[in-house]
């Protein structure tokens, strides 16, 4: 059977971004008011980072699907996903404040750093998930365009303190793997499994 449409659980306008991309018709599933999505995202003792995405995509999951369920909307295919980034083992989440995102990038500065983007689509009886792992390097950027991007606000809410497809891709030097991964969705990924879940994609 082919669905007309998924559900997006997630408040990522980007992601949505890249599945109008690639012609997916879908409808948004945010959280329901007082509902902590934050609260899932919290890492494990000792967890390694394809671990911790992993994990939190798939709570994730669970979660909208019982949000789904509870909501008497239509059923439909859905999706959720998570990104994380990685410096070695330790695992570079969304800043607290500015001073955590200059921490951060200036870890970065001058180095290659892991991001990783973990996906799961439930079709209605079960769910099929992947991951997809890119390495990004940036040249050693200056403490003034560090402070002057965190300044701008951008690193707010991104894993590592840094959009892509923002200013600071002035400083990546390389990028090996999938460029839309790192915004959040890897596409090839996400295609796959939505064909498995039996949505057309363009």
């Amino acid at each position: 059977m082919t669905n007309s449409f998924i559900y997006l659980a997630s408040q990522s306008p980007r992601r949505s971004q890249l599945l109008q991309q690639i012609g997916v018709p879908h409808r948004l599933l945010p959280p329901d008011p007082g509902e902590d999505v934050e609260s899932l995202e919290v890492g494990l003792p000792g967890e390694l980072p394809e671990a911790y995405v992993q994990r939190v995509t798939q709570l994730k999951l669970a979660a909208a699907c019982q949000r789904l369920a509870r909501s008497g909307l239509p059923p439909a295919p859905l999706l959720c996903a998570d990104t994380t980034v990685a410096l070695g083992r330790r695992i570079l989440g969304k800043p607290v404040d500015a001073t955590d995102a200059i921490a951060m990038l200036l870890r970065l500065s001058g180095r290659t750093h892991r991001v990783l983007s973990a996906v799961a689509v439930h079709d209605g009886r079960r769910a099929h998930a992947a991951l997809q792992v890119s390495f990004v390097r940036f040249a050693a950027m200056p403490d003034a365009a560090i402070a002057a991007y965190v300044a701008g606000g951008e690193p707010f809410g991104k894993a590592g303190a840094y959009a892509i497809q923002g200013t600071i891709a002035a400083w990546v030097t390389h990028i090996d793997g999938s460029h839309s991964g790192i915004m959040g969705l890897p596409l090839h990924e996400t295609a796959l499994l939505l064909r498995a879940a039996g949505v057309a994609v363009a």
